[in-house]
């Protein structure tokens, strides 16, 4: 006797409601056109305290601690998304409403430009809280936020201040702040209780 079809009782490919598993997905998911928010999904308005009405037809500023952090981000990621399509850090964002509306957090963000060579034209984003691991403890700058995310991810200053537009001495002087915030005598220390909270 043979076994039993194993795909037997699995429902059909174009029976699948894909603008369900978009709506219930267990990460923040979000259509873009030129950094506005076309669609997103429960997990998204759960992350970032608001309801789809608040975000909808919202530029990705909102979804930043600052005005500056929001622009230099874009202007960094887009050659990059240019080059492979995709991108992917750990970032610094806030929260938009609820009891902990303007609360900072961690988040890993990660993109996919659906034409690189127009890598704002449009997007599919995936947004992923990592608060319970790696809270924000110290009150920082808007540089320190963005210098503290590449030193997490291993970047020296050199490499921080090419993708920053400053010098690696301005660098050090951030990193520098940051290890005093954080009470931190090496950069490897200062990653472990970046990571820590």
């Amino acid at each position: 006797m043979a076994d039993p079809d194993p795909s037997a009782n699995a429902p059909a490919i174009d029976a699948i409601d894909y603008a369900l598993a978009f709506e219930l997905a267990p990460i923040g998911l979000v259509l873009s056109r030129q950094r506005v928010i076309v669609d997103c999904n429960q997990r998204l308005c759960e992350m970032f305290g608001a309801t789809r009405e608040q975000l909808i037809g919202q530029s990705f500023r909102v979804l930043y601690p600052s005005t500056d952090e929001f622009e230099r981000t874009g202007a960094r990621i887009a050659p990059l998304l240019g080059r492979g399509g995709t991108y992917a850090d750990d970032r610094i964002m806030r929260r938009v409403g609820g009891r902990l509306a303007g609360e900072p957090f961690w988040c890993h963000v990660t993109g996919r430009a659906l034409r690189p060579e127009a890598p704002h034209e449009a997007g599919i984003w995936s947004f992923e809280d990592l608060s319970a691991q790696r809270p924000v403890r110290a009150e920082l700058t808007p540089r320190e936020r963005e210098v503290a995310a590449l030193v997490m991810d291993g970047k020296s200053a050199k490499q921080i201040g090419r993708l920053l537009g400053i010098s690696h001495r301005t660098v050090e002087v951030y990193r520098a702040s940051l290890m005093r915030k954080y009470s931190a005598a090496t950069t490897a220390e200062l990653v472990h209780r970046l990571l820590a909270g």
